[in-house]
């Protein structure tokens, strides 16, 4: 999900239970170096990261080919 550009790190936080700063580490850990360099660029580049700071007509939070994700919290409402 944090890959993902549409989605927030508040949906994140809500289904996982984890901050921004939690997601970061994770991604930090769990990817190459280029890799993370890459993402937490675009990642400070996006407004839409943060859900206050997007556009309010993106009502959506995931890319429409991205696969339903199992015990999806947000998703079930």
């Amino acid at each position: 999900m944090a890959w993902e550009d549409r989605t927030p790190f508040e949906a994140i936080e809500i289904q996982f239970g984890l901050t921004e700063k939690d997601v970061i580490n994770l991604m930090r850990r769990q990817l190459k170096l280029k890799s993370f360099k890459l993402w937490r660029e675009r990642a400070q580049r996006i407004s839409h990261k943060h859900v206050k700071k997007r556009n309010p007509e993106m009502l959506g939070f995931k890319c429409k080919e991205q696969r339903q994700i199992t015990l999806n919290k947000i998703s079930k409402r």
